[in-house]
């Protein structure tokens, strides 16, 4: 009979830092206002209309993408909850915003469901783990590249659509942004899923021959 592994550490990039239980945290406060901007940034785009002040909620957003991370090592803040609120905050950017700029017409539905295809195949692998035991990987340095690019992307593609004078050379810096930022969150998820492959080889083997 296997025998499944009762709990894994999986800690981020930190560092010698053991993740603590901090919750009033500066990293984690600026977590949760990134998570709040995610329904402001959807009611002004898609409810207000209001595309510059979308423009502006979704840069700071994406700029932001980083700080939390930086802060917490560098105040000796890294904690568990901010290990779910940043990689939460993440992806709920990054859906909404596909969401909200497929429904405007600002991407094509191709670039949206090639980076939900990603998401449907990186839920499947921590389904997976789940079931053996483990939590989420760690969060790997490709993968915040290409959050990085693919937040930088979404404001300057709905930039183009508002700065009809420079729309040809913004436009082009946004795609370039967005198609690199694609290949690198699906390089990512494949070393998330042979991470997963091997975590699950490493579990099932002992145990398969008991």
């Amino acid at each position: 009979m296997s025998r499944r592994p009762a709990r894994a550490e999986h800690p981020r990039d930190t560092g010698d830092q053991a993740p603590g239980d901090q919750v009033l945290t500066l990293p984690n406060l600026i977590s949760f206002g990134r998570l709040l901007g995610v329904p402001l940034f959807l009611y002004l785009f898609l409810v207000a209309r209001a595309d510059v002040a979308a423009l502006v909620v979704l840069a700071i957003g994406g700029t932001t993408d980083w700080v939390d991370g930086w802060i917490a090592r560098r105040l000796r803040q890294v904690s568990r909850l901010g290990e779910l609120l940043d990689p939460l905050a993440d992806r709920l950017y990054i859906l909404a915003t596909l969401l909200a700029f497929t429904a405007r017409e600002v991407v094509p539905w191709q670039f949206t469901a090639a980076l939900l295809a990603r998401e449907a195949l990186l839920l499947g692998s921590l389904a997976v783990l789940r079931r053996y035991g483990y939590g989420p990987p760690p969060v790997h340095y490709v993968g915040k590249t290409a959050t990085f690019l693919l937040l930088a992307a979404f404001p300057v593609l709905l930039l183009a659509t508002e700065w009809s004078a420079a729309a040809t050379a913004t436009a082009a810096i946004g795609w370039g942004l967005a198609w690199w930022g694609l290949v690198l969150y699906w390089v990512a998820g494949a070393m998330y899923v042979v991470q997963a492959f091997r975590l699950v080889r490493a579990a099932r083997g002992p145990g398969a021959a008991a």
